[in-house]
């Protein structure tokens, strides 16, 4: 059995592809993963052994407004994705005989999968690493770039009709001048098109429920987590040993307006608090503020191993990170940014596992007062709790699924 995974993600998108990778491994598949051809990326994959195909353009030169594109610029951006996704997928499948392939990231990536796999008439999966961004009774769609949800409507069911609408809009001239162009049939609805009917939701039950009833059936799997065995470095070793668990903060592959205002924010209050930090440099380029001792910048380091050494986590609220903290038992201070960050914000909050900051610009007085209630014992203890409930076998579950997929006869080609 040979599988293919795919995503035009950040890294808490990536990352979890490592996890399926590995599971599925383990049950004798064999994995091609296609993700974008930034640096960390290939370096996590070839770290666990797993093949990869560099797909599409960088995504940290994206976020961080290197080749950032204007509202314009972004169909011809998506038209990019579905032709880098279909050709890559269409190559390695060729070459490899793949059974089923595993799509995650954003529509117009995923659009260029699932038309490869419709081409070669394999089976096909679309996985989502947040319920919020499936349509549901029970919360109003994500606003799209461009395309703010209108403030008079109410009703969630309507909110998504028009996110339907709005998706075709933004991407499917792009997906379908391409279906076109390799004599597929055009799509008049490109968001249902690529989640199907059936899409899997790669999220803890605990930290982001699927709320029911509900009309579309979604099959949960569990977060796609591996265990993390890389050692920290050494100097942050000997930092971390040096005194009480410190704070960290840092907001991943978010890039941050005014780095230098949020770093000093953000270090003055966990002073305040009686805490040394940890700062993560990030795609921000979150830097210390000066030469005192008690604060330490890292780059890329096991965040799971990190995570469980810190008295707190201070960060952006992405799927990846929040997952990783929660699974730790470490208090959380979320500042959203946008997307599906503020849902993760409020699940934290709810969970009485740490505090959702109001906004997406910090100060010293609101993190002051976010680090207050992430620091309190009664927080602590709730964490420790939540995280005993954390269910580590997402990846696993998802392996044997897709293996009992491809071992059905006459499964539909759409799973």
């Amino acid at each position: 059995m040979r599988v293919l995974l795919a995503a035009y993600d950040s890294r808490g998108g990536v990352e979890p592809l490592v996890g399926l990778a590995v599971r599925l491994r383990e049950l004798g598949a064999d994995v091609l993963v296609c993700a974008p051809p930034d640096e960390e990326f290939t370096q996590r994959l070839a770290g666990v052994g797993v093949e990869m195909v560099p797909t599409g353009k960088s995504v940290r030169a994206l976020a961080t407004g290197k080749t950032r594109p204007t509202a314009a610029g972004v169909p011809r951006r998506a038209a990019e994705l579905v032709v880098a996704f279909y050709d890559n997928v269409i190559a390695a499948a060729e070459g490899c005989d793949v059974d089923v392939v595993v799509a995650t990231g954003i529509v117009p990536a995923v659009a260029g999968v699932r038309s490869a796999a419709e081409k070669l008439g394999i089976r096909y999966v679309y996985a989502s690493h947040q319920p919020v961004t499936l349509p549901s009774p029970h919360h109003p769609p994500l606003a799209r770039p461009g395309h703010p949800l209108p403030e008079d409507v109410t009703d969630n069911q309507a909110l998504w009709d028009q996110e339907a609408l709005d998706a075709q809009a933004v991407f499917g001239e792009a997906v379908n001048t391409h279906r076109a162009s390799v004599d597929l049939p055009l799509v008049d609805n490109v968001r249902d098109h690529v989640f199907t009917d059936r899409p899997w939701l790669a999220t803890d039950p605990v930290l982001a429920p699927w709320p029911q009833p509900a009309d579309l059936e979604v099959v949960q799997t569990g977060a796609w987590v591996l265990p993390d065995e890389r050692p920290l470095p050494a100097d942050l070793v000997a930092f971390l040993d040096a005194g009480a668990p410190p704070v960290y903060v840092g907001f991943g592959s978010i890039p941050m307006r005014d780095p230098e205002d949020v770093a000093r924010a953000a270090i003055e209050a966990i002073r305040a608090q009686g805490r040394r930090a940890v700062v993560g440099r990030g795609w921000a380029g979150l830097a210390l503020i000066d030469d005192a001792d008690d604060c330490f910048v890292v780059d890329e380091v096991n965040h799971q191993a990190l995570f469980r050494r810190v008295g707190a986590v201070v960060h952006h609220g992405g799927a990846g990170t929040t997952t990783t903290a929660t699974w730790a038992g470490t208090p959380q201070v979320v500042v959203p940014q946008f997307g599906d960050q503020p849902y993760f914000a409020g699940r934290v909050a709810e969970l009485g596992i740490g505090a959702a900051h109001d906004g997406p610009t910090p100060t010293f007085e609101s993190l002051s007062t976010a680090l207050k209630t992430a620091l309190a014992p009664e927080t602590g203890a709730r964490a420790t709790a939540v995280a005993g409930m954390f269910r580590t076998d997402g990846a696993t579950v998802t392996a044997k699924l897709l293996i009992d997929i491809v071992s059905e006869e006459g499964r539909p080609a759409s799973a």
